[in-house]
Order: C-alpha cells, then structure tokens, then sequence
C-alpha cells in the first residue's frame, strides 16, 4: 500500500541521514529512525459483484469471524441449488446401481445372469460412484463461493479502512475492507551494516514517539538476512557502509492510539561485541 512504501522510504532516508551525519554504530546504543506499523489484513471481493451491506463502520473494534461487508449472492445460491439438485440425482442414482450390482451378483450365483451383465453392473456402479463424487465436490465448491461472499475479519482488530459503500459493484480482486490486528506494534527501521553482527531477535530496544511521555520499551523483533541496495559482491569495501538491513522493532505495552505510519526513534541496546545487553 502507498503509506507502506511512503514508510519504508522515509526509514531509508533516516538510516542514511544518521551515517551521513557520522552516526558511529560501535559507540553505544544504536539509535535509527522509521515509522510505526501494525498486521494490515486485506478483505478483497472474490469476483465482481454489488455490496449489498456494510455492517461495521471505521474504527470499530472486531472479533474473529465477523462479517463486515457482504457481496449479492443471489447468482451463487442458484449456482448452489443446481449443485444440491445434481447431488440428489448422484445419489440416487448411485443407490439404484449399487442395488442392480446385488442383483446381478445373486443371479450369477445361480447361474442365471452371464459374466457380460456383471461387468456392465459393476461399470455401472463404479460410474455412478464417480458421478457421486463430483456431484459432492461441485456443492462444496458451490458452498465456498456463497461463504466468500461474506467477508469476516480473521483476527480480532480494528476496522481501518472500508473504501466502499453498499450499492456500489466492485471489481473482482478490489480491497473492501483493512483490519488493523490488535498483534502489538512495530517500527520499521533500517540497520546499517556495521552493526548487522549486533543485532538479533530478542535485543532490546526503546522507542520513542512524539506526543508520548517517556520510551516505550521494546525489543527486535527481526532481521532481514539480506541487505537492501546494491548486491554486496559489487560493492567496494568504503561502499559497504551503505549497506542497510530491513529491522523490525516490537513495541510492547503500545498504547491503543497508537496508529500506523507514525514517525518513531528506536534506541537498540546492543553490545559493542556483538552480543545482547540483558
């Protein structure tokens, strides 16, 4: 989404105006600058169809499973009885050959039918049982196109975005509606390469935001294995400072307000010889 890449330029640009401004990586906690983000969760319409209900409005809170909005199904319901009607004629028809199978076989017992008429009842069974089979799959796929048209929130969250209203037909694939997860927070920062060898998942971290009295207590959360910008083989050693690592930092205890795309200053405690302070 545009506030996301808006967001991770402005956590380049940060990394790179704290090395150009002679930021030393071995000289202490490592201080950088980006943007504090949640889980995005994207509700998009399996197939072109009108909104026919809203339910939610921007900023309600969510549990998992709650329909937020719902596409027409009227052309998926007939769709489904077709397929509940075809299932019944499967059915039937697979106990009408099942029970000519047992007919046949009892009078080949008795040397009445021939070994031609048990071969056709048994391809005849075997048939309809195939018949049965697709005439089940065809109702559970007719089924899961009728629930996708009700589109629940997977995860407990905040209803962030709803870019449509009811009445409005919307192109297959569009994003009906964004669920902030209620998962905590995280900055997005950008480690430079001289202090890759610091950081790992757990080290420690304060995060600091404008309009929050005090440092939020935090920790790392990631680190990416691969740097951004130029490839590291085609890069000269006085090049390789350059080269900064995608990070994310977990807030803990992060205030319910707290939304995305916010500017933030993140202290990671890491230890000048490579390992975490406690």
């Amino acid at each position: 989404m545009r506030d996301r890449a808006a967001g991770r330029r402005c956590a380049l640009l940060g990394a790179l105006l704290s090395l150009a401004a002679g930021c030393d990586p071995e000289a202490g906690p490592l201080r950088l600058v980006g943007t504090v983000e949640r889980d995005l969760i994207e509700l998009v319409a399996p197939v072109s169809e009108v909104i026919v209900a809203v339910h939610v409005e921007l900023g309600q809170a969510v549990a998992p499973g709650e329909i937020l909005v719902e596409l027409d199904a009227t052309l998926a319901r007939a769709e489904l009885a077709r397929s509940e009607a075809a299932l019944a004629g499967a059915r039937t028809g697979a106990t009408v050959a099942r029970h000519e199978h047992e007919r046949i076989v009892n009078l080949r017992r008795r040397g009445v039918a021939s070994e031609q008429d048990l071969e056709r009842a048994e391809g005849q069974r075997d048939e309809s049982r195939a018949l049965l089979e697709e005439a089940e799959a065809g109702l559970t796929v007719a089924r899961k196109r009728v629930a996708d048209l009700s589109l629940a929130a997977p995860v407990a969250g905040v209803v962030d975005q709803l870019p449509f209203d009811a009445g409005e037909r919307v192109p297959a694939g569009a994003v009906l509606a964004v669920v902030l997860g209620d998962g905590p927070p995280w900055v997005r920062v950008w480690l430079p390469e001289q202090s890759f060898v610091r950081v790992r998942p757990g080290t420690p971290a304060r995060v600091r935001i404008d309009g929050l009295d005090g440092p939020l207590e935090g920790s790392v959360l990631d680190v990416a294995r691969q740097p951004e910008f130029t490839p590291h083989y085609a890069l000269t050693e006085r090049d390789r400072v350059y080269l900064v690592y995608e990070t994310r930092v977990r807030i803990e205890s992060a205030p319910a307000e707290l939304r995305p795309g916010v500017p933030a200053e993140v202290e990671i405690l890491a230890a000048a010889d490579g390992r975490s302070r406690p």
